[in-house]
């Protein structure tokens, strides 16, 4: 999978859904609610973005976003 096929939005909706994913599974995460919230609202942009509709192997280009942006997201934090 050609990893530059990804648009933007959806490789930083994916960032945020980790960085929430990681906030919330955290030792006493504060606020709890308001980070489960955002997880949802998140999860379901990444479900139901459009680009999912032009690729043909749905599931293989979902692991390919997530690999991608744990990857973009270690590069950040370098």
């Amino acid at each position: 999978m050609d990893v530059t096929a990804f648009p933007d939005d959806l490789v930083q909706t994916q960032a945020a859904w980790n960085a929430t994913y990681q906030a919330l599974a955290a030792p006493r995460p504060r606020d709890t609610t308001a980070l489960r919230r955002h997880l949802m609202r998140l999860s379901v942009r990444l479900w139901w973005h459009p680009y999912w509709e032009t690729v043909p192997s749905v599931p293989a280009a979902r692991s390919e976003l997530r690999h991608l942006a744990r990857a973009h997201g270690a590069v950040r934090a370098a």
